[in-house]
């Protein structure tokens, strides 16, 4: 098996005919905008998981689904059902005005579970905190809930693949509800702080890993850019390694474009 990393919580995991790509969104620095996962890849993705509809998670989506023809797995309230087709609501539409259809959707709540040409996928409980949004030296904080797109869908992921498993838990807060998952490779976010907190900081994250107890860490969605700000949410991830690997457990640091074999 085979993982990369493209900053954000854009992953992609392949293993024999399985290519999964996790969040495909677009870099948000105003200086490179453009999509975290490279173009080069999309054709051959087999499965694209979606924890929730945030552009930095969500805004190339439907153009890999289209490039692709892969099986597309969300939370069921990032879908609607209209005229007998599954909607997705639009990547880069505004707010919940505009949806879409998708080929080959898959939406589940927490618990279910869908098995995909050999990858089964089960939802796993995950909740977005709110946002802090920097609009011309002001700022704007913006919450999830009903009828908002502020981590709207939000939901984690248990990916096996043969004997092999994964879990990726999205932008999430910490949850008690994620004890005894033992994937062999967990995915989490690491950066939120002060009052960006839309995921766990680094104590949190911690505490995540002792509920879940992996037998592999990759931290995520920390030091990232975010419109004109270079790095935001900063996550001091070695000493986030080093508290890790005092439980006994691996901790992989990757930076974009990095590959790990597992």
């Amino acid at each position: 098996m085979k993982i990369k990393h493209f900053l954000y919580n854009a992953f992609l995991v392949e293993d024999g005919n399985a290519k999964i790509a996790i969040d495909p969104g677009q870099n948000l620095w105003l200086f490179k905008l453009c999509s975290l996962i490279p173009k080069s890849e999309w054709k051959s993705i087999t499965h694209l998981l979606i924890t929730h509809g945030d552009p930095d998670h969500h805004w190339q989506s439907d153009r890999v689904a289209e490039v692709s023809k892969a099986h597309v797995v969300c939370g069921k309230e990032l879908t609607k059902i209209e005229n007998g087709k599954t909607l997705l609501v639009a990547p880069r539409g505004k707010e919940l005005t505009s949806w879409i259809p998708f080929e080959n959707a898959h939406p589940l709540e927490v618990g279910e579970s869908v098995s995909l040409d050999g990858v089964e996928i089960e939802a796993v409980k995950s909740v977005h905190g709110p946002i802090v949004v920097p609009f011309f030296g002001f700022k704007k904080k913006q919450y999830p809930g009903p009828g908002e797109r502020t981590g709207l869908g939000s939901m984690g992921f248990k990916i096996t693949i043969e004997d092999k498993t994964i879990v990726n838990l999205g932008d999430s807060l910490l949850q008690k509800e994620w004890e005894g998952l033992k994937p062999d490779i967990l995915m989490l976010p690491i950066g939120g702080a002060g009052e960006n907190v839309w995921t766990m900081d680094v104590n949190d994250a911690l505490e995540a890993v002792k509920l879940i107890s992996p037998k592999k860490v990759i931290p995520c969605h920390y030091s990232v850019s975010f419109f004109w700000i270079k790095n935001i949410n900063p996550a001091n991830d070695q000493f986030f390694k080093s508290e890790v690997e005092k439980l006994g457990i691996e901790c992989s640091i990757m930076k974009y474009g990095d590959e790990i074999a597992i």
